[in-house]
């Protein structure tokens, strides 16, 4: 039998930075000679190939992710032609997860339409407010109900799938821009939301911005809140936590992130993008320049890679599976059970269903706002290499 595996596309394009970016992403004045966007797509079929020579027939590919940057900037005929590379190079499952991450201002219906045509299935668009405020001091081009529209524009073009993100906690939001950006999300009738607190990455525009005093450093205490209040207002309209920055309907939940937290092999193909198999990790150069010489001549443009330790691989499986609704198996936690029993009187962990062999550690929803750290205190790692903190269940920026 193949084993499942999942490739992560990576489009390095964005017509503008945000100011909280931090991601492998270059706008066309960044780009410099030597990279043509029009064309970029035939270098990333050039890596599907190399993928294809190296792993197929061992794996069946199930979920497909194109993520950026903005991916819909290379437009829905390149988008389609690398889909259709994938398909001819690999054995495809018949009921692939194919998404593409998209900016509101960088579709039109019958890009939608196209894109479902060509064998897309889900969607996934950047909102992050409806203040307007808010997106400005994010630094978002779109304007606000953008994002909304073209999600019911997704869903009458026959995407099977339609997720909208959200930021929360930037520092001149209120709870009631939250809310009305919830209640247009609910209105818009997806069935998949992704809610990111605010991060302020070190060398981005907003980090030079919260050091001259211009705004304010995001409070967690804040962040807390705004994610019970996400929590509450989703759960109660029928979309359900499944991992801790993500809720969907019963049936909705993005297959291929969870090929991340569930720790499974997948390919990231594009410049920057990461690669795991059996506990071997690569990571491609950054720049799509050097990226597309190195494919162009052949070469793989993997710059570095590390083989991951048992152990290593073990706190791993804990702290992304505990992020997850389903938790991790109570007898894989290597811990005192007078620790686990101390986590559930603090409120952070459940034990389902207790005292029975397949019982699992679930994070409560306190737990989630905690996750690394009861994650720390199941391994026993107070002093747990840095590299090991959350990792992401998305390779790149919410578009």
């Amino acid at each position: 039998m193949s084993e499942p595996l999942s490739l992560y596309v990576h489009v390095p394009f964005c017509s503008s930075r945000c100011g909280y970016c931090d991601f492998n992403t270059y706008t066309a004045s960044e780009l410099g000679d030597g990279v043509d966007r029009a064309s970029f797509h035939t270098h990333l079929a050039s890596e599907i190939a190399m993928a294809a020579r190296t792993l197929a027939p061992s794996y069946q590919v199930d979920t497909v992710f194109f993520g950026g940057g903005t991916p819909t900037l290379i437009g829905a005929s390149a988008l389609c032609d690398l889909l259709a590379r994938i398909r001819d190079e690999f054995d495809v499952a018949a009921n692939v997860e194919v998404t593409t991450e998209a900016n509101p201002d960088s579709v039109d219906p019958q890009m939608l339409e196209e894109l479902v045509t060509g064998g897309f299935t889900r969607i996934s668009i950047g909102m992050q407010s409806v203040a307007p405020h808010v997106l400005a001091t994010l630094e978002r081009t779109h304007t606000p109900g953008a994002s909304s529209t073209v999600a019911i524009a997704a869903r009458a073009a026959g995407f099977d799938h339609v997720n909208l993100d959200l930021i929360y906690g930037t520092p001149t939001e209120s709870n009631d821009d939250v809310h009305r950006s919830l209640d247009e999300v609910l209105d818009a009738g997806v069935d998949h939301v992704s809610a990111y607190s605010l991060i302020v990455e070190d060398g981005t525009a907003l980090a030079r911005r919260v050091a001259r005093g211009e705004i304010a450093e995001p409070d967690d205490d804040v962040a807390a809140e705004r994610y019970e209040l996400i929590d509450d207002r989703l759960s109660h309209s029928g979309l359900r936590w499944y991992e801790v920055s993500n809720w969907s309907t019963p049936g909705s939940e993005c297959r291929h992130n969870l090929a991340y937290w569930r720790n499974r092999d997948w390919w990231g193909v594009g410049p920057g993008a990461h690669s795991h198999q059996a506990g071997r990790r690569w990571w491609n150069v950054k720049h799509p320049r050097t990226y597309a010489a190195r494919v162009s001549a052949g070469m793989s443009p993997a710059e570095g890679h590390e083989e991951t330790t048992p152990e290593q691989q073990r706190l791993e499986r804990l702290m992304m599976g505990l992020r997850v609704r389903e938790g991790v198996l109570a007898n894989e936690v290597e811990c005192p059970q007078s620790a686990v029993l101390d986590l559930v009187e603090r409120g952070l962990v459940e034990v389902e269903p207790a005292h029975e062999p397949a019982a699992r550690i679930v994070l409560t929803r306190r737990g989630r706002l905690l996750a690394d750290a009861v994650a720390r205190e199941l391994a026993v790692i107070s002093d747990a290499p840095s590299g090991l903190d959350a990792p992401t269940a998305k390779q790149a920026n919410p578009t």
